[in-house]
């Protein structure tokens, strides 16, 4: 008997013989690739055959492995959010500082360092869209989960995210440069 199934225009039709090896593998349990593999053929070839000769591959660990990856995308999603509440709290705890903030600037190719009790405009500027952006990047990470809790709390965060932006629209320029 002969079979239509080529895996393209370089390689010969399946033989008889590699017939009753798919038909052999595939009774000792072997998975479709690893059949493939075996008789040196594409891995659609071997499941046309085998579906012509009535064989199917069991799929419980291909799904097993797919869910232990969804799994260990969802851990790793969830450390990604938790590192960036750390920054935004981090960014937080330095932008409401109490104390003077200790800042450099070149002059003259040396390094000055001072003293200041507010952040200058563009670095308060640049801290709190930071700030936004993260917020913004860790309640879009949230929302891939699928949580029922996680459309509130969203709408929360960017409701804060936008405070953050209208807090920080037009801040005077207290650098003196215009």
């Amino acid at each position: 008997m002969t079979n239509q199934y080529a895996d393209d225009d370089h390689n010969p039709r399946v033989t008889e013989d590699e017939r009753a090896e798919i038909r052999r593998l595939h009774a000792e349990g072997h998975g479709r690739n690893e059949i493939a593999r075996r008789i040196n053929r594409g891995g659609r070839v071997v499941s046309e055959v085998a579906q012509e000769l009535g064989l199917s591959f069991d799929r419980t660990a291909t799904a097993i492995a797919t869910e232990a990856k969804v799994i260990d995308a969802r851990a790793r999603r969830a450390n990604i959010v938790a590192q960036l509440y750390d920054v935004i709290e981090a960014d937080l705890t330095y932008l409401k500082k109490p104390d003077a903030y200790g800042l450099v600037e070149v002059s003259a190719g040396q390094a000055v360092h001072f003293a200041a009790e507010r952040l200058p405009a563009q670095d308060r500027r640049a801290l709190i869209s930071g700030i936004s952006t993260a917020i913004t990047a860790a309640s879009r990470l949230e929302a891939l989960e699928g949580d029922p809790g996680v459309a509130g709390a969203t709408s929360l965060l960017m409701n804060l995210s936008d405070a953050f932006r209208q807090a920080a629209g037009p801040v005077e320029d207290d650098t003196g440069e215009g």
